[in-house]
């Protein structure tokens, strides 16, 4: 019986690390991630922003359906504005002592490639759990409180 309750508890914490944050609405600038709260605080930079739904993703968008469940945005810069500062995820697992390749966890959403790049700004909380047996970098986008 304590064997049972053991692997219970287990797998109930492993689906609460893991769990997706529903209310966290992330948002594409050329093949760079960040949230649509990010661009917010950035709206003079922006030139437009076109929201999709997870259905209708354009084909460029496609790579990212795995975080539009809530759906996701395409913004564009004006042409006069740099990138804002990014980073690898391999980065984040390297600065964690983790090899490069491990998925990244970003608000319960598991980012299997680990080239692709997120807005730093994104990234207000970032530690190092267990998930799935195996230690991987979790991103929390908003601070908390």
């Amino acid at each position: 019986m304590k064997k049972v309750l053991y692997s219970l508890f287990i797998f109930a914490s492993a689906t609460l690390f893991a769990q997706k944050n529903t209310k966290v609405k992330f948002a594409v600038l050329g093949d760079m991630v960040g949230t649509t709260a990010l661009f917010e605080s950035q709206k003079e930079y922006v030139q437009s922003k076109q929201a999709y739904k997870a259905a209708n993703l354009p084909q460029k968008l496609k790579k990212f359906s795995f975080i539009a469940d809530q759906g996701l945005t395409e913004v564009k810069f004006k042409n006069n504005v740099g990138p804002l500062d990014n980073v690898s995820l391999a980065q984040y697992n390297e600065q964690n002592n983790l090899p490069k390749d491990t998925p990244v966890i970003i608000e319960g959403y598991e980012f299997k490639d680990t080239s692709m790049r997120i807005y730093a700004e994104i990234a207000q909380q970032v530690e190092v759990k267990d998930y799935n047996g195996v230690k991987s970098v979790f991103i929390t986008t908003t601070a908390k409180l």
